[in-house]
């Protein structure tokens, strides 16, 4: 009786290769087509879990959370400081659909650094911002500036308590002059005073206190 054999079906190579390819789980340094490499854990070829981003462009390095493609929870942004090529942090915090979000610090190039909360990328919520000038406001934000209820404190040690709105000062506020010994109780536009009433306010411990005593009204 003859054998009949039959040819066993093979699979084409590229069914091979396309396994190979899938990324899921912890895998080593992948390298993108613009030179752009991560390292670290995927889901469905999707950058998902713990992992480092190293732009090839900026020379720029994210390393903490992924979450399906983009920096989402704990994470650290760093670029390359252009004359030393040292890092240098630029911002510490947490992250949603690859934006910063949540608490986080970021450090500015001027020595300048904010503290506080973020939504969209941008300053928004609580926060305090150190300036290069000694001055720090502290208070809340909106859509990266100032908005809300706040304190601004000079180097001087005078300060303003009081409304912001587009990061000017803006609506009832109180501006103390402890260098003179004054205090302007008011209403602000723009950062403008635009009415109000000025008294005397620890005239008697301020450094340069003006000549003459306010007359009490």
């Amino acid at each position: 009786m003859p054998i009949i054999k039959y040819l066993r079906a093979t699979e084409p190579l590229w069914h091979e290769w396309d396994r190979k390819a899938q990324k899921c789980g912890l895998r080593h340094t992948v390298y993108a087509v613009n030179g752009n490499q991560y390292t670290g854990e995927w889901l469905d070829n999707l950058k998902h879990g713990k992992g480092t981003q190293v732009w090839k462009r900026t020379g720029a390095i994210y390393s903490g959370d992924w979450k399906f493609g983009k920096q989402d929870g704990y994470g650290s942004y760093s670029i390359p400081d252009p004359v030393t090529k040292e890092y240098r942090k630029v911002y510490a915090g947490w992250w949603k659909n690859g934006k910063k979000c949540g608490y986080g610090t970021m450090f500015y190039p001027n020595q300048e650094r904010y503290e506080g909360e973020w939504s969209g990328g941008l300053r928004s919520g609580w926060g305090r911002m150190f300036y290069q000038d000694g001055s720090i406001y502290e208070g809340q934000w909106l859509a990266d500036r100032p908005g809300g209820q706040g304190t601004l404190r000079l180097r001087n040690e005078n300060r303003y308590e009081g409304g912001w709105k587009d990061g000017k000062k803006h609506g009832p506020g109180k501006f103390f002059y402890l260098d003179k010994g004054q205090l302007l109780e008011g209403i602000w536009m723009a950062d403008v005073p635009k009415c109000g009433i000025l008294i005397d306010f620890g005239r008697d411990e301020a450094p340069a206190p003006t000549q003459y005593p306010i007359p009490k009204v």
